[in-house]
């Protein structure tokens, strides 16, 4: 930790306007809100009694219609559940905006803990459902129009039925993970949030040296470097502690489970193949000479280097335009480029601009990164940033915005079928991010803005696709030689050097330090092998957007019609109306070739002056 004074808080340029913070009012009023009492009170009370009613009965109820069918259990069963998704979104995002404050932990801590407690009364719902043979239901399902509605989640929990433990051991893991591995994901995250870094005689968060990696002063980039290093350097011992308890403590539960690979926990919460995600994978990986390699030794020239240091890597190009970017330009920026695909998606996004839907402000205790958090049906999402005025923040604008339109557009399919599985998930964002870059792209006046525009959408998308599966390889990894012990904190260190320095090639210098920065990544604490998604969804997208180019009308008919589907449909249900398959190899170097040739028409502009 650092010795220095805290300056005073940092925020946003003053020319970025006023930053909106979220208003929470939509969910409860309130910490003390008496709304909250009783909604935890009524969820008790109704999950007791639907316990009390329908435990042991669904295989009769399967012969049933009306009140007594299988229908009406499944829709009582998610007025429940929506019911405590509110409660603990709204602590969620309470939280999030303030990690620190001892309240909004303490609230956050006892919600989670009340809401798993009344959840334990609900997990033999699934479970007893799974054993009902298939046909019954099916046949249910002919019969009883009201549980044909959720014919889509119902074949969806049947993919978990080989995985499922008996109905006291299940009871055990859901109850013990407010202890267990929610207990040191907050632990992770009070401690990063707690963190800071002392640059150039200032006290920093996360974020904000985070940012200065971006600065067009070497000077600058290198003493955020180094302080950076330094903390993390100094607080390894509780990373590696928390990563090695994390992994081991899914082990346990994918040995339980019969897993055979340490991912296919994941790829089946995502609804995707292994082969395909093992297809992705290999093209990437294949693809970083080609992509990462080139482009950084391009960009080591452009800047007048042998090889960027790790800290140059997000360095800005010489030339390019550093004036920040108010809040009001981004917002126009983003919402003219939704408008310009279609003027619902422009009218769904300015909602969280009008009503209070996003939270932008940079303050101690916010949590660094940026989410869309779905909440909940009945009620909408919320988006929150950190905004610095930078044009990446304008592009992580435009990425959650595309999250909130496609859960506003799902949530029509009720608490149960909303959500969308991770893979799908990151397809609105990164297409939104694409409209944007289109846009903007197609305004560039002078060639240098245009080399800047296509180099930082490169860099962009090096850091979605290379840099996240680079990540997924040094999670598979972390948690293989974990099932053979714990790992130091210096063989973490090893493994993460040696994968970044084959997706990054030899452009990049991974100096002392950086051996130190696998400890921030949020995303191996909170949920292990997300990152893959990222690299799914920026793939798609290009294969996507390269059908959008060249369609006749129709083509945004058929991207809301996919937004709304919600988690009703598998991925090749879903892309099959644009003519794309996943499953085919081609697919992804077809993904790839869109990078490789924005990498092939900077190296055809002349050099920078």
């Amino acid at each position: 930790m650092s010795s220095v004074q805290p300056t005073a808080p940092r925020t946003a340029p003053a020319d970025a306007g006023a930053l909106p913070e979220w208003n929470l009012a939509d969910l409860y009023s309130g910490i003390d809100a008496p709304e909250i009492a009783r909604d935890l009170d009524e969820a008790a009370q109704r999950a007791g009694a639907f316990q009390a009613r329908w435990k042991g009965r669904l295989a009769e109820a399967a012969g049933a219609t009306g009140e007594d069918g299988l229908g009406a259990a499944i829709a009582e069963f998610e007025a429940i559940e929506e019911g405590l998704g509110r409660l603990v979104s709204y602590a969620g995002l309470l939280y999030s905006g303030d990690t620190a404050s001892p309240a909004n932990a303490k609230f956050y801590g006892d919600m989670q803990a009340r809401v798993t407690d009344i959840s334990s009364l609900l997990l033999f719902f699934a479970l007893e459902l799974n054993r009902i043979d298939e046909g019954v239901v099916d046949a249910a399902m002919e019969r009883d129009a009201a549980l044909a509605h959720y014919r889509p989640w119902v074949v969806d929990l049947r993919r978990d039925k080989p995985f499922q433990l008996e109905d006291r051991v299940e009871e055990l893991f859901l109850e013990k993970s407010v202890t267990g591995h929610g207990a040191w994901n907050r632990l992770f995250d009070e401690t990063m949030t707690a963190l800071r870094f002392e640059v150039g005689g200032e006290e920093l968060a996360l974020e904000e040296t985070l940012n200065r990696l971006q600065d067009p002063d070497r000077t600058r980039r290198a003493e955020a470097g180094a302080a950076l290093s330094l903390v993390f350097r100094r607080n390894l011992r509780t990373f590696a502690l928390v990563t090695n308890t994390l992994a081991k403590d899914k082990e346990i539960s994918d040995r339980w489970r019969g897993f055979e690979d340490v991912a296919d926990s994941r790829h089946l919460a995502n609804r995707v193949e292994r082969e395909v995600v093992d297809a992705l994978a290999e093209a990437v990986s294949d693809a970083y000479p080609a992509i990462a390699h080139r482009y950084y030794a391009l960009k080591a020239r452009w800047l007048g280097l042998d090889a960027l240091e790790f800290y140059d890597r997000n360095a800005p190009l010489p030339g390019a335009s550093r004036r920040d970017i108010g809040w009001d330009e981004a917002r126009e920026t983003v919402l003219s480029a939704y408008r310009g695909f279609a003027p619902d998606m422009a009218e769904i996004a300015g909602r969280f601009f009008e009503r209070g839907w996003i939270d932008a402000s940079v303050r101690p205790g916010k949590a660094p990164g940026a989410f869309a958090h779905p909440t909940v049906p009945s009620a909408h999402p919320y988006v929150l940033v950190n905004y610095l005025g930078k044009p990446r923040d304008v592009m992580t604008l435009a990425h959650e915005l595309g999250h909130g339109v496609h859960q506003v557009l799902a949530a029509d399919q009720g608490a149960l079928m909303a959500s969308t599985p991770l893979t799908l998930a990151e397809t609105a964002s990164v297409f939104g991010e694409m409209l944007t870059f289109r846009s903007l792209l197609e305004r560039a006046a002078t060639p240098a803005e245009r080399r800047t525009l296509i180099a930082s959408k490169v860099e962009d998308m090096i850091n979605t696709v290379i840099r996240q599966i680079a990540f997924y390889e040094f999670e598979r990894e972390i948690h293989t030689e974990r099932r053979r012990g714990e790992l130091t904190a210096e063989r973490i260190g090893e493994i993460w050097m040696a994968v970044q320095a084959r997706s990054l090639g030899p452009a990049v210098r991974l100096g002392e330090g950086y051996e130190t920065f696998w400890t921030y990544i949020p995303h191996f604490i909170h949920s292990p092998f997300y990152v893959y998604a990222y690299a799914f969804g920026d793939c798609l997208v290009n294969s996507l957007y390269a059908v959008y180019e060249k369609a006749e009308d129709g083509f945004q008919e058929k991207y809301f019609a996919m937004l709304r589907a919600g988690g009703t449909q598998h991925h090749s249900e879903l892309l099959r109306p644009f003519g794309l398959d996943a499953a085919d190899p081609a697919f992804w170097s077809r993904g790839l070739a869109m990078i490789s040739g924005l990498i092939d028409e900077l190296e055809a502009m002349d050099q920078p002056a």
